[in-house]
């Protein structure tokens, strides 16, 4: 970069230490990053895909930085319990059992599902999606190598003692005499935070998942997979291990602690000790009519939102507009203006590109870090800063609007810069177009040809200036739920 638009050090907030810290890889040049993924019982909601845009932010910044990334997402069909503290059923045989369907189609179906709403977001395909039961040898394996000194037996299960290793707790900042609160006491566990490693099948039950182990039959932990699929695809340590924030209080905390025990290494004033040297967690996104819980019949997916018209990417874009690690508060008003915002900007670089296609072919361009046009190198810099202080997408978003609005720019230019600083954002501006963004909500009644036809008319007659005609043609469409806009070359949109 020139002296005008540095690029600084990459900063990230390390949950572990509670502080900034420079991203210095594990291995030079590569970055491998664990993602805690979704347990297939049912369709995510919104607020779970905020996780996953967020990990996706984090990856296109690592390529965009020049690392060659390794990021690993899971698919947890197994072992989740439907209390994150080891109560309750198993929420994939629980889903099974309601529906009277194979606990493999439930798994295969809520799967596709994630990955069409993963797509839907523009977020990009991970090295590999690591599916627990694919790796059920490999934590026997694991759960055999720790057992010895860091685990017991109870007639339910091999549970792990927390008090085997060194600062369990201390990423939930949770620990007390008691340990943490929200875990009830099994009975015959040692300590409240223990856990169950492997949970054996009750007797004269029969699961529709489970294995032989030298713990009886049964089923492993859901904390136990992460633990194994992060080593064996990345090995430990790997450099970033991501999730929500609700992870940070039990699950991760119950990772890190099995991670300590297999590596047989200390205590977590050394963060590589845990397994991973950063751990970063998406805040909740927040919506106050309680929707967001998937008890609630009609809650909040992805393609709730698509239904009632808005376009997959304005939910991106309403993600990006706070940082990661804010609280965010879904709001149909806030996803309204969030759209809106998507399509100035996908108006104003369907204008640019069709501005380059009209200039000479074969044009080559510096790298951006080498453009010195006095009116992009500060929004660069902008971008570049952001983007360096833990991933301020909000922060990034106002500069990249910055280059879109410049004027007496070279066309090529500017939208050489458009595209450096969508590759990390993600929005897909340069592919995407206003018309794709006009979606018709399930509920609409209205035919689009009925819409077209009655703009015709209209037209004709403003032509005629027959105002009234047209005024009650604009009064009808707007009734059924249609927006006319006069001088947009799109001609109308749906209002919800």
């Amino acid at each position: 970069m020139t002296d005008q638009s540095p690029i600084t050090e990459l900063h990230l907030f390390n949950s572990l230490t509670r502080q900034l810290e420079p991203f210095q890889p594990v291995h030079a040049g590569e970055a491998r990053v664990y993602t805690c993924g979704p347990t297939v019982y049912n369709y995510p909601h919104i607020g779970n895909m905020r996780a996953y845009v967020f990990a996706d932010v984090l990856g296109r910044t690592l390529s965009w930085r020049g690392y060659k990334l390794t990021h690993i997402i899971n698919i947890t069909d197994v072992g989740h319990l439907t209390d994150d503290a080891d109560e309750g059923e198993d929420k994939m045989e629980k889903m099974a059992a309601e529906k009277a369907q194979s606990i493999w189609d439930i798994a295969r179906h809520y799967t596709e599902a994630y990955w069409d709403d993963v797509k839907a977001l523009n977020i990009r395909q991970p090295a590999k999606w690591s599916v627990a039961t694919d790796y059920i040898e490999e934590m026997l394996q694991f759960a055999k190598s720790i057992a010895d000194k860091h685990c017991y037996e109870l007639e339910s299960g091999l549970y792990f003692d927390v008090t085997t290793v060194d600062d369990y707790g201390r990423l939930a900042r949770a620990v007390t005499e008691e340990g943490e609160g929200r875990i009830d006491t099994v009975e015959g566990k040692r300590n409240a935070a223990d856990f169950a490693i492997w949970r054996k099948t009750p007797g004269g039950e029969t699961r529709q998942m489970e294995w032989d182990s030298p713990w009886g039959k049964g089923a492993p932990g859901w904390h136990l997979e992460c633990s194994v699929m992060g080593e064996k695809l990345l090995g430990f340590p790997f450099d970033i291990h991501t999730g929500g924030i609700d992870h940070r209080e039990i699950h991760h905390p119950n990772e890190i602690a099995q991670n300590q025990a297999f590596c047989g290494c200390g205590g977590l004033s050394e963060a590589t000790n845990s397994g991973a040297k950063i751990w970063m967690h998406n805040n909740f996104l927040v919506e106050r009519s309680g929707k967001m819980s998937k008890s609630a019949g009609e809650f909040l997916r992805l393609q709730l939102l698509i239904d009632k018209g808005y376009h997959p990417l304005s939910y991106r874009m309403m993600c990006l507009q706070a940082h990661y690690r804010s609280e965010l508060e879904f709001t149909w008003e806030g996803l309204t203006a969030a759209l809106t915002r998507l399509k100035r900007m996908v108006m104003a670089a369907e204008r640019l590109t069709e501005s380059v296609k009209g200039a000479e072919q074969g044009q080559r361009l510096p790298p951006v870090e080498e453009f010195q046009h006095p009116k992009l190198a500060p929004s660069i810099a902008k971008f570049n800063e952001a983007m360096a202080d833990d991933l301020n997408t909000a922060v990034a978003i106002t500069a990249l609007e910055d280059v879109l609005a410049a004027k007496k720019v070279d066309a090529a230019m500017k939208h050489a810069v458009v595209a450096y600083m969508d590759a990390v954002l993600g929005l897909d501006l340069l592919e995407l177009q206003r018309e794709d963004l006009r979606l018709r909500p399930k509920s609409a009644e209205i035919k689009e040809a009925e819409i077209e036809d009655a703009l015709a008319r209209r037209k004709a007659a403003r032509a005629e200036k027959d105002f009234t005609t047209s005024d009650a043609l604009r009064d009808e469409l707007a009734a059924r739920g249609v927006e006319v806009m006069d001088g947009d070359p799109l001609g109308w949109e749906w209002k919800l």
